[in-house]
């Protein structure tokens, strides 16, 4: 009786252990995985938080801090370098050193200025800033890029749900940053250094390059993933406002932080039940499925060699539109330069408008704590735009062969809308609504240092106009870049009229269930 029930146990405990291995080493545990990694990708887009510190700290002017800045942009950007990395090694090697340059470069930054080491030239700050920033690019290329490779199919759910983790992560390493160290933004430099790091290091074994299958309920379970970002956004809106009109305890920053992680790990639950549903058909298959003879060859055909040819042989001799580029065949071809323009000319707009939020709000006569608040919530509007680009693209070009060259441009000719606002807006909400308010308190600070207004003096903020000027500008060279994606729009409209994903579903194993493993094999002649 006891071996019985011993027998049993050991029997549940295997199974426990089986269905563990099934789930850690499956397509859904990988999307849970690369999730997290990119939930904590984007320090780059919360430079705003630190830079005071750095300012200050070590004694910088503007001029110099905005030097940092662009060497900060420049690392974020450049990706060629873990792209090339990518093509000649696995996803885990990429992460790797991306890790190891996320803790470096931040955490050098972190002992300059807490003084722990004496002041670097500026140079070393730079190349700081540059290492630890261009850490996120490795991030993007081992993680988004293999989870896109791993769903061919979805790849536009799976581009905007990734990127849009990205755009949150601002706001989410903000609040586990005031869990762990409180309010210290000097420690915020550290946390930045070692969270991505650890994060990384984790999960190299599970982020892969697993073999394509197809899944009738893919992209149902890509919006259940949606579903619960949503409900992570939403709740650190609310936190985001809510701690910028209150004051908040260490208690209160604890608990926040509790549920920022309860709410990262939510999609776990997705994950299980996904993995339960292959688990449960391949235990109905073992148990009911008859062992299968197969009749053993002594000599078996060989399989002639597959050529490889260096990717350095086919830099000018490029795939047709829709296969597989490297790096180098990307980098050099017309499609890539024409798109490279373009987020030049039309998205490095939108990034000097977002590094410019403060300056424009303090311009406008906002209070700190809405400037604050209002920087803040761009972490939050960052991630609508990145999913809403993802999701929608897709189902516009899965129902109306909608080209996404076209989504860009249509998305670019709506912030000349923003830009044209920013310029003329405020300047018209400035000068003529608020103009005489201005006006007034100046006459009264004038009049209380014993002056008085001279015939022609302007009283009126001059950054409003400096703002009007650059944004006609970036304004300028947006439309600028309409134009160049429409070009690319007119080259890939042959293309988007085709089905995109047919040598996807033809390379992939077409089951609606998960893939069948027969439970025994067994040759002819061969002993039980």
């Amino acid at each position: 009786m006891a071996a019985t029930v011993s027998s049993g146990r050991g029997g549940r405990m295997k199974e426990i252990g089986m269905f563990s291995f099934h789930v850690f080493t499956g397509r859904w545990f990988m999307v849970f995985a690369c999730l997290l990694i990119m939930s904590v990708a984007g320090a780059t887009y919360m430079f705003a938080l630190y830079s005071g510190d750095i300012k200050s700290s070590l004694g910088y002017d503007q001029s110099t801090l905005n030097l940092l800045s662009t060497f900060k942009d420049l690392g974020g950007n450049v990706g060629i370098i873990s792209g090339l990395i990518n093509e000649i090694s696995p996803p885990w090697v990429v992460l790797l050193i991306g890790a190891a340059m996320n803790f470096s470069g931040y955490f050098m930054i972190w002992l300059a200025v807490t003084k722990k080491i004496a002041k670097p030239p500026v140079w070393q700050m730079c190349m700081f800033i540059c290492i630890g920033a261009n850490s996120q690019t490795f991030a993007n290329t081992g993680a988004l890029v293999t989870c896109v490779k791993n769903f061919p199919e979805s790849r536009g759910v799976v581009l905007g749900l990734l990127k849009g983790f990205v755009g949150l992560s601002g706001a989410i390493i903000t609040q586990l940053n005031h869990g762990f160290y409180g309010n210290d933004s000097k420690s915020l430099i550290l946390f930045i250094g070692w969270l991505p790091a650890v994060v990384s290091m984790v999960f190299l074994g599970v982020v892969r390059v697993l073999k394509v299958v197809r899944q009738a309920n893919e992209l149902k379970t890509f919006y259940n993933l949606l579903y619960i970002s949503l409900g992570l956004a939403g709740f650190l809106m609310v936190m985001i406002i809510t701690q910028n009109k209150l004051q908040f305890s260490r208690p209160e920053f604890d608990a926040t932080a509790i549920v920022v992680v309860i709410l990262l790990f939510a999609p776990l639950g997705i994950v299980f039940r996904e993995e339960f549903k292959f688990w449960k058909r391949k235990q109905e298959v073992a148990n009911h499925f008859p062992v299968v003879d197969i009749i053993a060859t002594e000599n078996p055909i060989p399989q002639p060699p597959v050529r490889e040819v260096s990717c350095w042989k086919t830099v000018f001799a490029p795939p047709v539109r829709g296969e597989d580029f490297t790096i180098l065949q990307a980098i050099f071809s017309i499609d890539m330069l024409i798109l490279f323009t373009t987020t030049t000319f039309g998205v490095g707009g939108t990034l000097t408008a977002i590094d410019n939020l403060g300056q424009i709000g303090r311009s406008l006569g906002y209070p700190v704590t809405s400037i604050t608040t209002f920087v803040s919530l761009v972490s939050i509007w960052n991630y609508m735009g990145r999913v809403a680009s993802g999701f929608v693209s897709e189902h516009l070009l899965a129902r109306y062969k909608f080209p996404r060259p076209l989504m860009l441009t249509i998305v670019l000719c709506i912030s000349c809308v923003g830009h044209l606002l920013i310029a003329f807006g405020a300047y018209i909400l400035n000068v003529v609504v608020a103009g005489r308010l201005y006006d007034k308190e100046a006459l009264k600070q004038l009049r209380a240092r014993g002056m008085t207004r001279k015939e022609g003096e302007d009283l009126t903020c001059t950054g409003v106009d400096c703002y009007k000027m650059s944004f006609l500008i970036i304004t300028g060279a947006t439309v600028f870049a309409c134009f160049i994606s429409f070009i690319l729009v007119l080259r890939t409209r042959k293309f988007y009229r085709s089905d995109i994903y047919k040598r996807f579903r033809e390379a992939a194993e077409t089951v609606k269930e998960p893939p069948i493993t027969l439970p025994m094999e067994r040759k002819i002649g061969e002993k039980e």
